[in-house]
C-alpha cells in the first residue's frame, strides 16, 4: 500500500471548526426541507436513506452514523451490564474477568484488523459500483476468520490456566475464573465472525443490518446474564461461568442471523457459495491490507494488556477499580466509535466514487459531531463520577480507584473525539500504515513507559496509569489531525 506526496487544495469547508459548504449548511438542504429529523432517523434505522455517495453530505453522514451509534450504544450497555452482575460475585471474579478480557484483546485485535481490511475493500468496491467484488472480498475475510478462530480456540482451552497465571492471577483468581476463561477463549469464533460480517455490512453502507444483529447479541446477553449467573427461576446458578455462557449464546445467535442475511436476504451485499472458495490473488490482497490493520489494532490493544499488568501490581482491589473505570469509559467511547465507523465508510465510498473532497469533508463533519458528544459526556463523568461508580458496588478502595480514573481519562475526551474519527478515516481510505505507526509511537513508546514511570517511580500507583492513558490518547489525536490535513491518504490503493 503506498501513499504519494500529492497534496490537494482544500476549501474552507474542509477544515475543522469551519462552516460547511452551502449544500451542507444547516437550514438549507441538510436535511431536505420536506424531510423532518424524525424521518431522517427512521430512514437511518431502516436502512432506507439512499446512497451515501450522493446527496447532502451532512445528511449522508447522519444516515450512516445513527445506526452505527445505536449499535455501539448496545455494545457499551452490554459492557456495563456484564460487569454490573459480575461485580456482585466479588473482587476475585472481577479480577478474573479483567484478565480474561485483556487476553481476549488479542482475538479482538485479529477481528478488528480483518475488519479494517474488509471495510476498506467493500466500501471501495461499493463506491465503484462493483458489488460482485465487494461480495468476494467479504467472503474471503470470513474464510480467513474461521481459520484464525480454530487456532485461537484450541490454544485457549488447552492453556487457559497458564494464561491466567501469566497475566498475574493468583490461585484464588484462577480457581474462580478458569471456566469463564475457557468458554470465552474456546468460543472465540462468534467474536471473529460477528466483527467481520458487521464490518462488511458497514463497508457496504448497510449500517442498519449491523445494528440489528448487535442488538440481538447484546440483548440476549443482558437477559441471560442474571439468569445464569445467579440461577434465577429454572436456570442453574453458574456464577462467573454463566456470564461467559450468556455472552457466547448471544453472539452465536447474532452470527446465525448475519449468515442468513448475507446468503439469503442479500441487499447491497449478497454472498454465494462460490464466493467462499479461496481466491489466491484476492486473499493475498486482503491479507496484506488486513495484516497492517491487525498490527495497528494489536499495537493499540496490547497496550491495554500492558496497562492491566501494571495495575495488577497493586492488588485485586486496584484491578477491580480499574475494570469498573474502563467499562464505564467504554460506555461513552463505544457510541462515539459509531461516528468513527460512519467516517470510514464515507471516506472509502467517496474515494471509490472518485470524490476525495467529499470524503474529506465527511470526516471533518463526523469529527465535530463526535466532539460535541464526547465533550458533553466528559463533563457528566467529571461531575458525577462518585454516583456513577457507586452503581457498581465493590469495596471502598476499588471505588476510589474507579472514581479517580474516570475523572482523569474523561479530561482527554475532547481531544480523542478527533483522534477516533480520523484514525477510522485513514483506515477507510486504505491508508492503514498511518494510524499503525501512530499507535506504535503513542501507545508502546509513550503510554506504557509513562504509565510504569508515573505509577511506580513516581509513586502515583493506579493514578499514574490513568494519566498516561489521557496523555497518549490526546497525543494521538493532535498528530492524526495534522497528518489528515496533508491529504496523502487520498491516493491510497485498496
Amino acid at each position: 500500500m503506498t501513499e504519494s506526496g500529492e497534496h490537494h487544495n482544500r476549501r474552507t469547508a474542509d477544515a475543522p471548526g469551519s462552516s460547511d459548504s452551502p449544500a451542507d449548511a444547516p437550514g438549507t438542504t441538510d436535511p431536505a426541507p420536506a424531510e423532518t429529523w424524525w424521518q431522517v432517523f427512521v430512514h437511518a434505522v431502516r436502512g432506507t436513506g439512499g446512497d451515501p455517495t450522493s446527496g447532502p453530505l451532512r445528511r449522508a453522514v447522519i444516515l450512516l452514523a445513527i445506526p452505527m451509534v445505536l449499535e455501539m450504544v448496545m455494545e457499551s450497555l452490554f459492557a456495563v451490564v456484564d460487569i454490573y452482575f459480575v461485580s456482585r460475585l466479588g473482587d476475585h471474579a472481577m479480577a478474573g474477568v479483567a484478565l480474561t478480557e485483556s487476553v481476549l484483546t488479542l482475538i479482538y485485535t485479529a477481528a478488528m484488523g480483518l475488519g479494517i481490511g474488509v471495510t476498506a475493500m467493500v466500501a471501495r468496491r461499493i463506491g465503484e459500483g462493483d458489488r460482485e467484488g465487494a461480495a468476494r472480498g467479504a467472503a474471503q475475510a470470513v474464510v480467513l476468520g474461521l481459520v484464525l478462530a480454530a487456532v485461537f480456540g484450541v490454544a485457549g482451552v488447552a492453556w487457559a490456566d497458564d494464561i491466567l497465571r501469566l497475566m498475574g492471577a493468583d490461585e484464588a483468581v484462577v480457581a474462580t475464573s478458569l471456566p469463564y476463561t475457557r468458554i470465552m477463549l474456546g468460543g472465540n469464533v462468534v467474536i471473529l465472525l460477528l466483527f467481520l460480517q458487521n464490518a462488511a455490512f458497514r463497508g457496504a453502507g448497510d449500517a442498519a443490518i449491523a445494528m440489528r444483529v448487535l442488538w440481538i447479541a447484546n440483548g440476549l446477553n443482558i437477559v441471560l446474564d442474571p439468569l445464569l449467573i445467579f440461577g434465577l427461576g429454572p436456570f442453574p446458578e453458574l456464577g462467573v461461568q454463566g456470564a461467559a455462557i450468556a455472552t457466547t449464546i448471544g453472539r452465536g445467535t447474532a452470527v446465525l442471523v448475519q449468515v442468513y442475511t448475507l446468503f439469503r436476504l442479500g441487499g447491497k451485499l449478497r454472498l454465494l457459495r462460490q464466493h467462499l472458495r479461496i481466491q489466491p490473488a484476492l486473499m493475498a490482497r486482503l491479507v496484506r491490507l488486513s495484516a497492517t490493520g491487525t498490527l495497528q489494532t494489536f499495537i493499540g490493544t496490547a497496550s491495554w494488556i500492558g496497562l492491566t499488568r501494571v495495575t495488577a501490581i497493586f492488588g485485586a482491589e486496584a484491578l477491580a477499580g480499574y475494570v469498573v473505570a474502563i467499562r464505564i469509559i467504554l460506555f461513552a467511547i463505544l457510541p462515539a466509535w459509531g461516528l468513527s465507523n460512519a467516517a470510514a465508510t464515507m471516506v472509502g465510498q467517496g474515494l471509490g466514487a472518485g470524490d476525495p473532497d467529499r470524503a474529506e469533508r465527511a470526516a471533518w463533519i463526523a469529527c465535530r459531531m463526535n466532539l460535541a458528544f464526547l465533550g458533553a459526556v466528559s463533563v457528566l463523568f467529571i461531575v458525577f463520577a462518585p454516583a456513577i461508580v457507586g452503581l457498581f458496588g465493590g469495596t471502598e478502595g476499588a471505588s476510589a480507584v474507579a472514581v479517580t480514573g474516570l475523572r482523569i481519562v474523561s479530561i482527554g475526551f475532547v481531544f480523542y473525539a478527533y483522534g477516533m474519527v480520523l484514525t477510522s478515516a485513514f483506515n477507510g481510505a486504505g491508508a492503514v500504515w498511518t494510524p499503525t505507526i501512530l499507535n506504535f509511537f503513542c501507545f508502546w513508546l509513550w503510554e506504557i513507559p509513562l504509565a510504569w514511570g508515573l505509577s511506580l517511580l513516581g509513586g502515583l500507583e493506579t493514578t499514574g496509569v490513568f494519566i498516561a492513558m489521557t496523555v497518549s490518547f490526546s497525543t494521538l489525536a493532535v498528530v492524526s489531525a495534522v497528518l489528515f490535513r496533508r491529504g496523502k491518504w487520498k491516493t491510497a490503493m485498496v
